[in-house]
């Protein structure tokens, strides 16, 4: 995927927000209403995406896509509405939270296999799976904890419900890097009482 620009980055938080508000508002948004007003180019490629929200700096829901299999502004808009009203850790966004919403969007690179020694904590993002189960976790989570790679290792395995331990055994591990951006960082849609958000 080419680089984002700032413009592109603010133009997709400005979407994550519009599909929230107008969801909440009985009308959702659908992601062939607004393709005609996408410009060629970055936001049409295939993206793999996280949305997070959070409220007074507290994570307040994360979904997101870990492949580009849908065009980078769909990925977000979806991943914006499953944020908001389906993960399964929160109670759906209510309409008055809106306001205090602060979103943030973590575009993928391609995940690569990748040998537990080579996991770089706070550079590299980590999916581990294995069989039906799978954990994904965020570069920025390792960063913001100081996690050391092991700890890291651990807290991807045990989000994919495995025991702690599981990436010595041989489970797949994956790793990705992410472009992260939020309304702070771009002056989108102000937030009021905003304070430095947490990371999923």
């Amino acid at each position: 995927m080419s680089p984002l620009s700032k413009d592109e980055q603010r133009s997709l938080l400005e979407l994550a927000r519009r599909a929230i508000a107008t969801a909440l508002a009985g009308s959702p948004l659908q992601p062939e209403a607004v393709a005609t007003s996408i410009p060629a180019g970055s936001l049409r490629e295939p993206g793999a995406v996280f949305v997070t929200l959070h409220r007074q700096g507290q994570l307040r829901g994360c979904v997101g896509m870990p492949r580009a299999w849908k065009p980078l502004y769909q990925a977000v808009i979806e991943g914006a509405l499953s944020a908001a009203f389906y993960d399964p850790r929160f109670p759906s966004v209510a309409a008055e939270e809106l306001p205090a919403l602060e979103i943030e969007i973590s575009v993928l690179s391609p995940l690569v296999l990748i040998q537990p020694d080579q996991v770089i904590p706070g550079e590299h993002g980590l999916m581990v799976s294995d069989g039906f189960q799978r954990g994904l976790l965020l570069p920025q989570v390792a960063r913001e904890h100081g996690w050391s790679r092991e700890q890291f290792l651990e807290e991807t395995c045990a989000k994919a419900g495995l025991e702690r331990t599981a990436w010595k055994r041989g489970v797949q591990l994956e790793a990705f890097t992410a472009l992260v951006f939020s309304e702070a960082d771009c002056g989108a849609e102000p937030v009021p009482a905003r304070q430095h958000p947490s990371r999923p």
